[in-house]
C-alpha cells in the first residue's frame, strides 16, 4: 500500500491544480474574448444565414429606410404628449439591424430624440449632418477602446445614415433604438438626393453615397 509522507501532502494540491491548469491550456476555449468575433464556416453564404436567423428569431421587417426592423415597445400606459406634430406616446423602442444584403440605412431625418444602443454583430458608421450643415462621424460598436460607442443619441432634427463594412466578420450589425416622444411615420422625413445636394453641398461624396 502506498504512503504518504506529511511532506508529500504539502504537495498534493499543488500537483492537482498543475494537472487541471495544464488541461484547460491545452483545450479549445469555450468563450472567445470580447471583442473577438466568432468564426463561422464558409464566407459570405454563412454569414448571411446567421443575419437571415436573426431575423427570423425577432420577427424583423424590412424598413423603408434600409436594413430591418422591429418595433418592441410603444408607452400606451402613458399619459399622451403633445407636440407640435400631434399628440405621441412618451417613449417608443425597436430593433434594428442591417446586413450584407442591406447594408445601408439611407439618410433620413426624424422630428424625436432617439438613443441609439449597440447589441452585436459589426460596428456601424453613422453620418450625421446638423441643422447648421455641419457633418459628424460616429461609430457605433462593440469596442469603446477602439473609438466605438455603446450607445449613442442623435437629436430629432438631424439628417441620418448609417452602413456596416462591407465584409465585415459578421455580415451584420444589430442596435436597438428608444424614440422620445414616440415615433410616428408621419415625424419622419426619407432624404432626397437632388435636395439633400442643394441643401449640403459641401457633403456631396456622402449624400451621393447614402441615399437613394
Amino acid at each position: 500500500m502506498f504512503k504518504c509522507s506529511p511532506k508529500c501532502l504539502t504537495f498534493l494540491p499543488l500537483f492537482a491544480f498543475s494537472v487541471v491548469l495544464t488541461g484547460c491550456q491545452n483545450s479549445t476555449p469555450y468563450f472567445k474574448t470580447a471583442g473577438e468575433p466568432i468564426k463561422m464556416k464558409g464566407s459570405h453564404s454563412s454569414r448571411m444565414r446567421t443575419a437571415n436567423q436573426l431575423i427570423n428569431a425577432l420577427k424583423l421587417e424590412g424598413h423603408v429606410e434600409g436594413g430591418y426592423f422591429k418595433q418592441t415597445f410603444k408607452s400606451y400606459h402613458r399619459p399622451m404628449l403633445s407636440t407640435s406634430h400631434g399628440d405621441r406616446v412618451t417613449m417608443t423602442s425597436i430593433y434594428y439591424l442591417l446586413t450584407g444584403e442591406s447594408p445601408i440605412g439611407h439618410f433620413h431625418m426624424n422630428q424625436s430624440d432617439i438613443m441609439h444602443y449597440f447589441h452585436m454583430g459589426d460596428p456601424i458608421t453613422y453620418y450625421l449632418i446638423n441643422e447648421d450643415g455641419s457633418l459628424e462621424t460616429h461609430i457605433l460598436g462593440p469596442d469603446p477602446t477602439q473609438g466605438h460607442k455603446l450607445q449613442m443619441v442623435v437629436k430629432g432634427g438631424t439628417w441620418k445614415a448609417s452602413v456596416i463594412p462591407q465584409k465585415g466578420p459578421y455580415g451584420y450589425g444589430l442596435i436597438g433604438e428608444a424614440v422620445a416622444p414616440g415615433f410616428e411615420y408621419t415625424d419622419m422625413q426619407l432624404g432626397k438626393r437632388s435636395a439633400m445636394l442643394s441643401a449640403f453641398p459641401q457633403h456631396a461624396d456622402v449624400i451621393k453615397k447614402l441615399t437613394r
